[in-house]
């Protein structure tokens, strides 16, 4: 690998985990503001969503200048390749963030629901896989990555038990449905951050092991618990 390209490289893992860093921020005000009801938390997100999106744009344009200078090949291109799809579902786990500040906005500002929700513990179960997606992706781990695939289903059904649960109090309270669309919606955008963590995680597997996971991350574990 020449001087210029290791250069390039680590300068666009540097702006890839800057944008890491600003989506983990807006995903712990997202929670925080929807659970404490905290308005003026939901409306830093919605106003800094720009931000997240013009690193991303910068770093679609690094990684296409390092594919044009240097025309990388095996390991460095798995790495370009990488960055630009896991980029994408961070910025998208941004927008993400900003719908749930949205919901956030007119929850805090209506009476409470009166159900019981486990909404703390989905968030946090959220917050763990997207905190450890992270972590892989900065130290090129795959058995952390592996660990937040297996968390997805719990993900999946806390989200199924949320729809559950409000389905029955707006069929026996009316005046309910609208409070509880949004919150419907809040778990909805809580579970695809979810699923974009495993995307992220995926792609480390990729970027360290050129293996395509995606789809079909039960066959992976399957092989690993082989060898």
């Amino acid at each position: 690998m020449s001087k210029h390209l290791q250069r390039d490289l680590e300068h666009l893992k540097k702006e890839l985990l800057s944008i890491a860093s600003l989506v983990e921020t807006a995903l712990n005000k997202a929670i925080y503001a929807l659970i404490d009801r905290r308005t003026d938390l939901a409306e830093e997100i919605i106003k800094s969503d720009n931000v997240i999106d013009e690193k991303e744009v910068l770093v679609e344009e690094e990684c296409l200048k390092i594919l044009a200078l240097h025309q990388p090949v095996a390991v460095d291109l798995r790495f370009i390749i990488s960055v630009l799809k896991v980029t994408n579902d961070l910025e998208r786990m941004g927008d993400l963030c900003v719908n749930i500040a949205e919901r956030t906005l007119y929850l805090s500002t209506h009476p409470p629901l009166k159900v019981k929700l486990d909404f703390p513990a989905m968030a946090e179960g959220v917050r763990n896989m997207v905190r450890k997606s992270l972590d892989s992706l900065t130290t090129l781990d795959t058995k952390l990555a592996r660990e937040v695939l297996d968390q997805d289903d719990e993900i999946d059904n806390a989200n199924r038990e949320m729809f559950y649960a409000l389905q029955k109090l707006m069929h026996s309270d009316t005046k309910t449905i609208e409070r509880a669309v949004h919150m419907l919606s809040a778990s909805r955008h809580l579970e695809r951050i979810a699923d974009l963590a495993t995307n992220i995680v995926q792609d480390v597997v990729y970027m360290v092991d050129g293996e395509l996971i995606r789809h079909r991350h039960e066959e992976y574990f399957d092989s690993v618990v082989q060898k």
